[in-house]
């Protein structure tokens, strides 16, 4: 008798599972995976929008403007007669944003 009631019960804890499971995806989904691809779209939307003379910061830090760009290369100007080369990706949008709000007392 008991085995009878769990071979007929046993079909609903599948389906349970699946919905369980299509939950848990949702969460990732809307969580983890949407938030992180909508920062990478805006970083990408920010590297394409730099140009000559803008106050940027790279990711290691390095506070500089931009005196050239070409292609996927950026001349920082990090002091009157200091230049370096980085790649685009290295600036940070978070820090160079931070840059321009006024420092709180």
């Amino acid at each position: 008798m008991i085995n009878t009631m769990f071979l007929q019960s046993g079909g609903g804890a599948g389906m349970l599972n699946m919905v369980l499971f299509a939950g848990i995806l949702l969460v990732f989904y809307f969580f983890i995976i949407r938030p992180q691809a909508k920062k990478q779209k805006e970083q990408t939307k920010f590297i394409n929008s730099l140009e000559k003379g803008k106050d940027v910061v790279t990711a290691s830090g390095i506070i500089g403007k931009i005196n050239k760009i070409e292609d996927d290369i950026v001349y920082l100007q990090i002091d009157p007669k200091v230049f370096i080369k980085i790649v685009k990706s290295a600036i940070s949008k978070e820090m160079t944003e931070s840059l321009k709000l006024p420092e709180k007392e």
